[in-house]
Formats: C-alpha cells, sequence, structure tokens
C-alpha cells in the first residue's frame, strides 16, 4: 500500500519543489521509501511522486516511480494475481528485475495497453505517463477500494491518493462545491464522482482516464460496471450448489490476500463476515493467524466478547481493547486531516483505534467489508421492501394530494408532534416517497438521507449556482427483475465506495497500516449478482447464503444475535464529554461568519438536542464533521 500524486501542467508553472511537497503530504501512506518523476515536455510538465508502504519485495528493487520502455508508474495498491500474470508475460519474452506486483503492471500495460487491467485481482489506483504516445493514463480498481483524486481545470491536471496533497499546489483553487455540501449533509459522504471541490472528482470504480498531451483532450472509459452482472439471467442452480461455488470463490479470494513479505491480521468484530473469514484462513493456515477487536465500556454498543468467543473457538491469536470517550475526544481532533473531505460515518473512529492496535503486530489486515452489501444483510432491505409495497398500494392520485398537504402544512405537524421522534424529518420523507410512491428508487434514496431534501432547502443559505446532480440510481437498474437487486447494486456502488471503503482506507492509511478487503474480490459479485433474490434475503431473514455457509464453519449459537454493525455510542459522548466540541463548532456567531447554514435552524436543533428532545442525532454529528473539517482545511 502507498500514496501516489502527480501533476501535468500545461502552463509549465510548477516545479519539482510543488511535486515533492504533494508527495510527501502522503507520508503516512507510505514511511518506508520516497520518489519522484519530473518531466518538462514540449506541450506540458509531468509530474509523479510515491510513498512506499514495503508489502512485497522488501528490497530496493521495489523503488517508484518505475520505468522500463518509455513508460512510467506510480502504483498505490495490490495485485494478488501478479505470478500467474508475470509467468504469462515471461512466455511473452518480458524480463523483470524485481519480484514486486508494480512492475507486472507496468510490463503488462507495455504488452496489452489498457486492456492488461482485465487480468488484475486485485485492489489498485495507478498512473502511467506513455512518453512514447504523450499521454497520461489513471486507473482504478472494479469496486473502488483504493482512492483516486484528480483536479482539472483544463489546462492543469492534479491527482493523488489523497486530496490533501493538492492544498500543496498553488495551481490548486479550494473552491467549495455546495452541492457536494448537500450531497454530504444527505448522506454523510461526498458520492463519487464528485468532491467538496469545484474541478474536482473522484475516479470512478472500473474507470481509467486519458490524458492526451497533444490537444489536452480528457477521455473516460468504464472497463468494468458491476451492473453488467445484476442484468445477466440469473443462474439455474440449487441452493446448495451456489453455497458450494461460493465457498470457492471465498476461500480464492482469502487465500489471495493473505499473500505478503510482512505479517497479517485480522479485524473482527464478531459477526458474520469477519468471523467467516477468520474461520476460512485459520482452516487453511498451519499457524495462528492475529485477530484484532475494539470493544465499548457501553453494553449496547459492545461486541468484543462476541469477537473474543469466535477467537477462541478458532485458536486465533486474539488482541482487544476498549475504547472510551476520552479516547475519541483525543481521536476527534484528528479526524478532519484523517478523512480529509467532510465524512459523517462516526464508526471511523473505532476503525482508526483498531488499526493503531494492529499496526503494534502486523504490517497488513484484513478487513471483512462488503458482506452486506453482496449477500443482503442489512435490515433496511426488508424495511425498506415493506415501505415499498404499502406506500404503492396508494391510488398515485391521492398520493400525490397527500405529499403536496404534507408539504405545506408540515410546519403545523412539526409543532404539534413536537416531541415524536425525529418528527420533522419523517414528515418530509414520508411527502418525498409519495410523490413517486410507484418507485423502489424514490423510496430508497429517500430512506437513506439524514437530511431531507427540504430541509436542506432551510439549512443551507450559501450561493449553490455551481450545481451538481447527483444520481442515486443508475437509469439501468429500472428493468432489473429484483428490486432487492436494484437496493444492493446502490449500495455497492454509493455507500460501500464512498463510506465504507473510504473509512477503513483512511483509518488504516493513517497510521501506516495496508487494509485489505477479501469480500471485494470481484469474482465473488459476479457470481453472487446472478443468484437469484431469494438466495440472499429469505422469509425476512438477510444474508441467508452466507449464513448457511458460516454454520459450516462455526456453531451458529456463536453468531446468531441481533446484527448490532460498528457503531458508537455518539448521542452519549455529545451529551457528556463531546458536548464542548458541539458548542465551539455550531456555535451562533461561528455559523454566521461561515455564510453556509442558516444559524438559526442549527441553533434550534442543537437547543433541542440538549434539551431532551428525541430526534436522530446523527444530523448533529453531521454538522459537527462538516465545521470540524471546514476549519482545518478552509479557514
Amino acid at each position: 500500500m502507498c500514496g501516489i500524486a502527480g501533476f501535468i501542467d500545461f502552463n509549465n508553472k510548477l516545479h519539482q519543489q510543488h511535486l515533492v511537497q504533494m508527495r510527501d503530504a502522503l507520508a503516512h501512506r507510505g514511511p518506508d521509501d520516497k520518489g519522484d518523476l519530473f518531466v518538462r515536455t514540449p506541450t506540458a510538465t509531468v509530474g509523479l511522486g510515491h510513498r512506499r508502504l514495503s508489502i512485497i519485495d522488501l528490497s530496493p528493487l521495489g523503488h517508484q516511480p518505475m520505468s522500463a520502455q518509455g513508460h512510467h508508474i506510480v502504483f498505490n495498491g495490490e495485485i494478488y494475481n501478479f505470478q500467474e500474470i508475470r509467468r504469462a508475460l515471461e512466455e511473452r519474452g518480458h524480463l523483470f528485475t524485481s519480484h514486486c506486483d508494480t512492475e507486472v503492471i507496468l510490463r503488462a500495460f507495455i504488452e496489452w495497453g489498457p486492456k492488461a487491467v482485465d487480468r488484475f485481482i486485485g485492489m489498485f489506483a495507478f498512473a502511467i505517463y506513455d512518453e512514447n504516445h504523450g499521454r497520461v493514463y489513471l486507473f482504478r480498481d472494479r469496486a473502488g477500494v483504493k482512492p483516486l483524486y484528480y483536479f482539472w481545470d483544463g489546462s492543469c491536471m492534479l491527482f493523488a491518493s489523497e486530496l490533501k496533497s493538492f492544498h500543496a499546489v498553488p495551481a490548486f483553487s479550494r473552491k467549495l462545491n455546495i452541492a457536494a455540501v448537500r450531497m454530504f449533509l444527505n448522506y454523510g459522504y461526498v458520492p463519487t464522482p464528485h468532491s467538496i471541490f469545484q474541478n474536482t472528482f473522484k475516479l470512478k470504480p472500473g474507470s481509467f482516464v486519458t490524458l492526451s498531451l497533444q490537444d489536452r483532450k480528457l477521455d473516460e472509459e468504464v472497463y468494468w460496471n458491476v451492473l453488467d452482472y445484476y442484468e445477466k439471467p440469473k443462474l439455474d442452480i440449487s441452493f446448495e450448489e451456489a453455497m458450494g461455488e461460493v465457498d470457492k470463490l471465498l476461500t480464492s479470494a482469502f487465500n489471495y490476500r493473505m499473500v505478503a513479505d510482512v505479517p497479517v491480521g485480522v479485524f473482527l468484530s464478531g459477526g458474520y463476515d469477519s468471523s467467516i473469514l477468520a474461520a476460512i484462513l485459520q482452516k487453511h493456515s498451519t499457524q495462528r493467524i492475529r485477530t484484532f477487536t475494539i470493544g465499548f465500556h457501553e453494553s449496547s454498543f459492545n461486541e468484543a466478547h462476541h469477537a473474543k468467543a469466535i477467537a477462541n473457538h478458532l485458536g486465533t491469536e486474539h488482541t482487544e481493547q476498549y475504547c472510551s470517550s476520552t479516547d475519541a475526544i483525543e481521536l476527534l481532533t484528528q479526524l478532519p486531516n484523517i478523512y480529509d473531505e467532510p465524512f459523517g460515518d462516526s464508526s471511523g473512529i473505532p476503525t482508526t483505534l483498531v488499526s493503531k492496535v494492529a499496526v503494534r503486530d502486523v504490517k497488513v489486515a484484513l478487513s471483512a467489508d462488503a458482506g452486506d452489501e453482496i449477500f443482503a444483510g442489512y435490515d433496511k432491505y426488508q424495511l425498506f421492501l415493506e415501505y415499498f409495497r404499502k406506500f404503492s398500494r396508494i391510488p398515485t392520485p391521492a398520493a400525490r394530494v397527500f405529499a403536496s398537504t404534507l408539504k405545506t402544512t408540515g410546519p403545523l405537524w412539526q409543532r404539534l408532534l413536537k416531541r415524536a421522534y425525529n418528527i420533522d424529518t419523517r414528515i418530509y420523507k414520508i411527502s418525498q416517497i409519495l410523490q413517486d410512491q410507484k418507485d423502489i428508487n424514490s423510496v430508497f434514496k429517500a430512506l437513506n438521507q439524514i437530511y431531507g431534501e427540504m430541509e436542506l432547502d432551510d439549512l443551507i443559505v450559501a450561493d449553490q449556482t455551481y450545481s451538481e446532480q447527483f444520481t442515486f440510481f443508475d437509469e439501468r437498474l429500472d428493468h432489473e427483475e429484483s428490486d432487492l437487486h436494484r437496493m444492493l447494486a446502490t449500495d455497492y456502488k454509493t455507500y460501500l465506495l464512498d463510506d465504507i471503503l473510504t473509512k477503513v482506507d483512511r483509518a488504516t492509511m493513517s497510521v501506516s497500516l495496508e487494509g485489505r478487503e477479501p469480500f471485494l474480490d470481484h469474482r465473488i459479485i459476479e457470481f453472487v449478482a446472478q443468484l437469484p433474490a431469494h438466495y440472499k434475503l429469505r422469509d425476512g431473514s438477510g444474508k441467508y447464503l452466507l449464513k448457511k455457509l458460516a454454520h459450516t464453519y462455526i456453531p451458529q449459537e456463536l453468531l446468531d444475535r441481533p446484527k448490532m454493525g460498528f457503531g458508537v455510542p455518539v448521542e452519549m459522548w455529545l451529551k457528556d464529554a463531546l458536548r464542548p466540541l458541539v458548542e465551539q463548532y455550531l456555535d451562533t456567531t461561528r455559523i454566521r461568519r461561515n455564510g453556509l447554514f442558516n444559524s438559526d435552524k442549527i441553533e434550534t436543533l442543537r437547543k433541542a438536542f440538549f434539551g431532551g428532545q428525541k430526534f436522530n442525532v446523527t444530523k448533529l454529528w453531521f454538522l459537527l464533521m462538516f465545521e470540524m473539517w471546514y476549519e482545518r482545511w478552509m479557514e
């Protein structure tokens, strides 16, 4: 795992020192080595920078940027099947000087061009400068495990693993994207391809962009899309056959991700996903694998004892540590630097803390994310389907009249029912759903939002002239036979990508720990997407197939319990230890000075919270996270 950064400057104003500053802003991603390539061409200045975290081939031969035959690469990630690809290249006459996967990518690109990416099993973001044809390529892996941002204003392109690199360059314009602020308050993250800054983007997963140094033309091409597999005809195989094939795929994917020249461990929560990951790895290992977990003193949020029971059953070498409000406060002030774009998922705190624990003993940690999005594990899928069925029974004319009435009488209902939980948001969401209640997409979008659209119309006062549209659902899904699959595909392309994977990447890399995502081997989703919906969600039980498979490895009584996720006691902390931060960052004078939000609305929200009114505390948390980010990067 590493950090990459660079630029293509058609104004020829950037110097090597700018490249070094961009590169070294990512020192936490790669403390083991650093390198750069700075070239002035007849049309543009090209810079490639790299910070290395040595995982495979620890020798100096893995140094980057790496060059061969007029091609130069900087690479972040791992290609797990690089040995097989290397053998194929050797058969074609390629000679290698190192034992690392970076050289395999480079020579595969020389041999097959952009089509080489179709052969890779792994997580990756890389840039290749092809001096022979005057082009620069940026690639991102299929699921988007590894991040890659780019800034493009028509005369200068910047790219990097994290946004913080861009702040080192005078060419970067820190103009806030108000549309992205709105998206953040909707979902707690800024969805791909957007970013918090104007003219700045996240490269889409399964895509690459090509920039021509001759005519400044920027092209984007998709080489993989999960929707292609959801749209395939469903496989006609028995449940037992499907479970057997999933077992084989998981075993292959998990074992691939143990390949390293450094110690490897596993984040273990005690839930189904991390437990089956640990179980399969331990079954195929001659040594005790290392497992790590974080617990909470608040019992309703604590899963550490469940993880310990699983570890004892499997015989892993287990480490646990408990997280207190004191730990949270100490880490909270660092979050804006770790997550250098507004980020609202509070579980970033325990993920960062467990990374700090793990890095003492290992250099690579496997995280069992994506099981819920692939196998339908979230309770919300069943709940949302029930909502959709109920609302879709209402005749359309009546539903729209009711929606219009709710919009106009919403304030009245809020006053009458002010003690009801989250009443304002519930009114807004119901009106949104009724407006177009025949579409599962509208239901799913509305119910996933923390702030409804009408709430944000009142909350955001900044000029929204610069506007970007975010399509929560892909239109291709409109013809998909299963409403469940529509939701799964959407979560795979949005929540998983921009919340879960962002959380794990930044948390692990903040302490120079490589995080790997074994469930995101593309072969798994390509197969499971073609399975019938009732293999995943059956009789109200999510993750049906994966649970049945897990029970073949671990006794059912150790696993069956209510799903908790990786939540933290935000409400308790905000009312107690974190209250001073709320008072500081959501202060009325401060909010008015920044000119982004309606200070009266935030003051009302803050007073209602400390006055005991029941509403979704995530609203307050998102505002706190945004204001802390704003202070770090905009003031």
